[in-house]
């Protein structure tokens, strides 16, 4: 039994053999494929914002399209530059999601009410896991978390750019969670 092969999958090969009209075609095949996608993944987006997205997501195929290993199929490929263009635009209009927390009760660990931690407790918690991580990493989640203090102080006092400090602060806190996971009895 042969597999046939995606139509969109073929164009694209032959538009990135400089075949201009497969190029065309293939666009014009993928439009309402991206354009439905963006639908039922941006719905709490306003609809008008829908197209900027869809715009989004056919201009980084076209620069992208170079990327694309025609050994391996072309939707995962197509859907995964869709999804980031769809995450990106949420990032940038500062949408955010909002779930009822109702929906999750049944999958969030409950709060272990019989030990409370008195304040004491849990800065010497904090103390204990911020000693486990490097210096720097430590700096960074006592300058923002602990001390609140804004992002650019930080960045500037530590010489180190704003998206590698945000970086920093995720994988030290990612860090921290694990160890508070691993010290549990």
């Amino acid at each position: 039994m042969q597999l046939t092969e995606d139509p969109l999958a073929t164009l694209l090969k032959a538009a990135n053999a400089d075949d201009r009209q497969a190029y065309a075609r293939f666009l014009h095949a993928v439009t309402p494929i991206v354009r439905g996608i963006v639908r039922a993944r941006s719905r709490t987006l306003p609809p008008d914002q829908h197209e900027d997205i869809v715009q989004d997501v056919l201009l980084g195929i076209h620069l992208k399209r170079h990327t694309w290993d025609a050994a391996h199929p072309l939707r995962p490929w197509l859907y995964a530059i869709t999804r980031y263009k769809i995450i990106d635009a949420y990032r940038k209009r500062g949408a955010a999601v909002h779930l009822p927390i109702e929906d999750y009760s049944d999958v969030l660990p409950a709060e272990d009410i019989a030990s409370p931690l008195t304040a004491r407790d849990d800065r010497a918690e904090v103390d204990h896991l911020l000693g486990q991580l490097d210096p720097r990493s430590a700096e960074v989640v006592r300058a923002l978390a602990l001390r609140d203090e804004t992002q650019a102080d930080v960045s500037a006092r530590l010489q180190i750019s704003p998206a590698n400090l945000r970086v920093t602060f995720h994988r030290a806190m990612k860090r921290m969670a694990a160890l508070g996971r691993r010290d549990q009895p």
